[in-house]
């Protein structure tokens, strides 16, 4: 199988994130790259389900709180930026 770069970034980021819902399940706070890790992959996941720019950007700012992460990681997420594919054309 060969992948391109765009698609190892994807893969490597759907890692992270998967490890982060099993952290997250098993009561762990998650650290910086795990929580960016999450956010990122459940947005791009919602993007392949036809979700609009708009509703994505409400539904990311709502899926971690500050007991989800450990201290201090909140201050340091400001924007999480995920390149995806709309009908539209490709959007960051």
């Amino acid at each position: 199988m060969r992948l391109t770069p765009r698609e190892l970034d994807h893969l490597a980021l759907h890692q992270v994130g998967a490890l982060a819902q099993k952290r997250l399940a098993r009561g762990l706070r998650l650290n910086h790259p795990e929580a960016v890790g999450l956010i990122a992959t459940v947005v791009l996941e919602l993007i392949r389900d036809g979700r609009r720019v708009a509703e994505l950007m409400d539904l990311g700012r709502q899926l971690l709180g500050r007991r989800q992460v450990l201290p201090g990681v909140a201050e340091l997420i400001h924007d999480v930026q995920v390149e995806g594919t709309f009908p539209d054309g490709t959007k960051l």
